[in-house]
């Protein structure tokens, strides 16, 4: 058959289709043509044109492509003042207990030991100098009861370092050392502009590869540090994906200006890509008191705590097997009570559900916690608790928190 026998609506639906065949074609051919980003093509536009006002626009994710990324200059802004920090720590062990039973006293005398030999242990973290006289901010962990503390500098000089303080309730601490000063210093941001999706670059030592880099987002804010399983700290973390292993401890995680917003601290051996950071304005509301030898001072009231919802709380009340009722009311349920506690002494009890503080709805076990941190020492707090079918007004003067757990 002819063209000019073929009906002429379809001539004009074979002409449509090849008219898009043709354009296709016409697109593949031009995407191949393509100058690629390893030869690129001479640029016949002007210095005033629209392509080179969306280049100065450039995000830090489309500048990372190009040869010079935002990371090489986030990290050269701060990396040579991230230190290695060496710890030496000796330990004497006892024998075991069982051998100061009269029975082994009695055949072996005193050829039993009552100690074993002295042990050397060592270990490694991170941290960042923060002034040029030579303070160096980490971890409380990193140099827990150290003997010796070697920081060394990205240069290769090495010094001794002099813990100044510590304060474990946040896992906070500085180091001195003394280097004739006009050291490099890590700039510090605010960790209270910082946004879920932020850049997050971790620099440090981790197991012992110095001057590691990794780059990931912010996850999340505000993680409590109960939720960490850290329940001895009294913290809100910075999550973050980017890679945070043994020895990144202390180390700074930068914005995508090289600005330090927190400090790299702690990782859950149960999960891959989850790292934690200390904001860095809570360590600049505590490294001056730590520069100086002072000690921090923590108040709490001496309850372990539990958020409590009302649907929880029918939940409980309605199991037959419960150990005890409590009031179905949004609060936070006290799971124990402390001896020789404020909250003992001001007759706080087993079950009672705490709903509010001096006036201020609590809803949140890690809400009460930042109210009492937030407050002063010796500080009397005017504390509603639900008991059963009762409400009761307590008063809680706060003492300073030694080595409860909450």
């Amino acid at each position: 058959m002819r063209f000019s026998q073929i009906p002429r609506s379809i001539r004009q639906l074979s002409t449509h289709v090849l008219a898009i065949f043709l354009g296709v074609l016409l697109t593949v051919s031009t995407l191949q043509v393509l100058p690629s980003q390893a030869e690129p093509a001479p640029n016949p536009v002007s210095s005033n044109s629209s392509l080179q006002l969306i280049a100065q626009r450039q995000s830090p994710a489309t500048a990372a492509i190009g040869s010079s990324s935002f990371v090489t200059a986030a990290v050269n802004r701060v990396g040579s003042a991230v230190v290695r920090i060496d710890i030496e720590r000796t330990i004497t062990r006892r024998v075991d207990p069982m051998f100061d039973d009269p029975f082994f006293r009695r055949f072996f005398g005193d050829s039993l030991p009552q100690r074993l030999p002295s042990e050397q242990l060592r270990g490694l973290g991170s941290g960042f100098i923060i002034d040029k006289s030579g303070l160096v901010l980490t971890n409380a962990h990193v140099v827990d009861k150290a003997d010796k503390v070697t920081v060394r500098l990205k240069d290769g000089r090495s010094f001794e370092g002099k813990v100044q303080g510590v304060d474990e309730v946040t896992d906070l601490a500085v180091v001195k050392i003394n280097a004739g000063g006009n050291l490099p210093t890590a700039p510090l941001g605010s960790s209270s502009n910082v946004q879920v999706g932020d850049w997050a670059i971790a620099v440090g030592n981790p197991l012992g590869f110095d001057n590691t880099v990794t780059l990931g987002i912010v996850s999340t804010l505000r993680r409590s540090s109960a939720q960490v399983g850290l329940l001895d700290k009294r913290l809100e973390f910075i999550q973050t994906d980017a890679a945070i292993n043994p020895g990144n401890s202390g180390g700074p995680l930068l914005n995508d200006r090289g600005e330090v917003i927190g400090i790299n601290t702690a990782i859950r051996a149960d999960a891959m890509g989850i790292g934690f950071a200390i904001p860095i304005d809570k360590a600049k509301a505590i490294a001056f008191q730590l520069e100086r030898g002072g000690k921090v001072a923590h108040p709490y009231l001496g309850v372990q705590m539990l958020t409590l919802t009302a649907d929880a709380a029918r939940q409980n009340n309605n199991d037959p097997n419960s150990p005890m009722k409590v009031a179905e009311v949004n609060g936070v349920l006290v799971m124990r009570v402390l001896p020789n506690s404020p909250a003992a002494a001001a007759g706080m009890r087993l079950g009672d559900v705490i709903v509010q503080i001096d006036g201020q709805s609590v809803t949140t076990a890690e809400q009460l916690q930042n109210i009492v941190e937030d407050s002063r020492l010796g500080q009397t707090l005017q504390v509603k608790v639900q008991r059963g079918n009762q409400t009761q007004l307590l008063s809680v003067r706060t003492a300073e928190l030694q080595n409860a757990s909450s």
